[in-house]
């Protein structure tokens, strides 16, 4: 932390993404790191006020993009979940220091990939392909 005090703000651009069990994980994108729980209305009697009581907790998808890279393991994981054989993984998104130690984690649960996105294709353009796989998560959890 040479470059930086404790008071300074952290840069959303210095991560990386660990995966039970995949070894290619360097992403350029993160997004669905939230949480919210279900709001439950009540009244009593003659109480004239509405009461509200925590419900459920669900967690959003986890999104992960990045460049394309010649490895197709994140396409075999998400292929054994449409040929109905979903294999549940643990995984973390790491936030790093200006040296890529770490300054602190989310780690998710029970994750499978509900969705794969191929990169768009144009003659005429210039920029990387991006591959995008959006995992279900069960739980999020801030370490």
């Amino acid at each position: 932390m040479a470059n930086r005090r404790k008071f300074d703000h952290i840069g959303n651009f210095n991560f990386k993404i660990e995966i039970e069990g995949v070894t290619q994980g360097a992403f350029r994108n993160v997004e669905g790191l939230d949480s919210e729980t279900e709001i439950i209305e009540y009244q009593d009697g003659d109480d004239i006020i509405l009461r509200k009581r925590p419900g459920r907790t669900k967690y959003s998808n986890v999104v992960l993009k990045r460049g394309y890279v010649n490895s197709d393991e994140l396409w075999q994981w998400r292929k054994k979940v449409i040929e109905g054989k979903v294999e549940r993984k643990s995984g973390s998104v790491v936030l790093c220091d200006d040296d890529g130690v770490e300054i602190m984690r989310y780690n998710f649960f029970e994750a499978w990939p509900c969705k794969w996105k191929g990169f768009s294709l144009d003659g005429k353009g210039n920029d990387v392909n991006v591959e995008e796989i959006e995992l279900a998560v069960e739980k999020i959890e801030r370490a």
